[in-house]
């Protein structure tokens, strides 16, 4: 296993990293969502995108910005960074590469006080995913219902379906956490999402979601409801908006009854459930923040959605 370098660095601000060996869980929508709940709370977020090619949070960061610049509406904004990999001939230039622009994305976000960090990762085992995992206050794992997913936690007996092991990115993660321990002694606060759930409760699911539960004793991780598959998730995504966004009432294709008041419930009870250091302080920005838009009468100037 590579071990970071950067545990002596760890930031004051909190940091969820939403991590997955498997591709398709919604990581990105849970990162997402996660930050605007939280800046929505008057929380100070940063984010980060360690998926450097494909670069879906930066994406949607980006689409955020350019909504609420044309159609001048007050939008939430996180300080964003995308960390690309490097790909030169060395193994090691490229890994310290990567570390230092890392190392420099997590310490501006500490320097700026912001109170979150949200990182979201590559869906493969990589350098830059292990030094986000190594530094995790508070780990998120969606898992669809279905063994596809759950290979990368559980290893099953064919015949029974029961679980007899821990996968690849479960052993990742508790290698991680005896690495962790013996350095600043800090907990990682593991939470599994059973994620974009059908509407249909299949045997699957229950077998899934049995095994999970029981694996969770073993593993050290606690199992959380995430979201059910709805199509407002996607719907949003080009806008760069959430459902926890009022005025995507006014987005066409989306029906707000059906689609964004459950979604929303959703969300509330994903952050409960995620059980984050939310401090007091953020409700007075919200409410200055309120007041400051109010007052204006001109356009709304960019340079205040750009930070937190």
């Amino acid at each position: 296993m590579l071990t970071a370098p950067v545990h002596q660095l760890r930031p004051p601000p909190h940091v969820v990293v939403v991590g997955n060996e498997k591709g398709g869980s919604g990581k990105t929508t849970i990162a997402m969502h996660v930050a605007v709940a939280l800046l929505k709370a008057g929380q100070r977020v940063a984010t980060v995108d360690l998926d450097g090619r494909q670069r879906t949070l930066t994406h949607y960061v980006e689409s955020r910005r350019g909504w609420a610049r044309r159609s001048q509406v007050d939008l939430e904004l996180p300080t964003h960074f995308c960390i690309a990999p490097v790909e030169g001939v060395m193994v090691a230039q490229n890994e310290a590469a990567e570390c230092s622009d890392f190392q420099r994305a997590i310490a501006a976000a500490a320097q700026d006080r912001h109170d979150f960090v949200v990182i979201d990762t590559p869906p493969h085992d990589s350098y830059l995913m292990r030094l986000a995992h190594s530094i995790t206050d508070t780990l998120v794992t969606p898992l669809s219902d279905s063994f596809v997913d759950l290979d990368v936690l559980a290893s099953l007996d064919p015949v029974t379906l029961t679980v007899t092991g821990i996968s690849h990115y479960g052993e990742l993660v508790r290698e991680t956490r005896r690495h962790r321990r013996p350095l600043d002694g800090a907990p990682i606060d593991w939470v599994v999402l059973r994620n974009r759930i059908s509407p249909q409760r299949s045997s699957t699911a229950q077998v899934v979601c049995g095994c999970l539960q029981e694996l969770a004793l073993n593993a050290g991780f606690r199992v959380v409801t995430g979201f059910h598959d709805r199509p407002i998730y996607r719907d949003l995504f080009p806008r760069g908006l959430t459902a926890l966004d009022e005025l995507c009432e006014t987005v066409p294709g989306i029906d707000v009854d059906v689609s964004r008041r459950p979604a929303c419930r959703e969300i509330e009870d994903l952050i409960e459930g995620l059980k984050l250091p939310v401090n007091d302080r953020g409700r007075r920005r919200v409410a200055l923040r309120a007041e400051w838009f109010a007052s204006r009468d001109s356009p709304l100037d960019t340079d205040i959605l750009t930070g937190p």
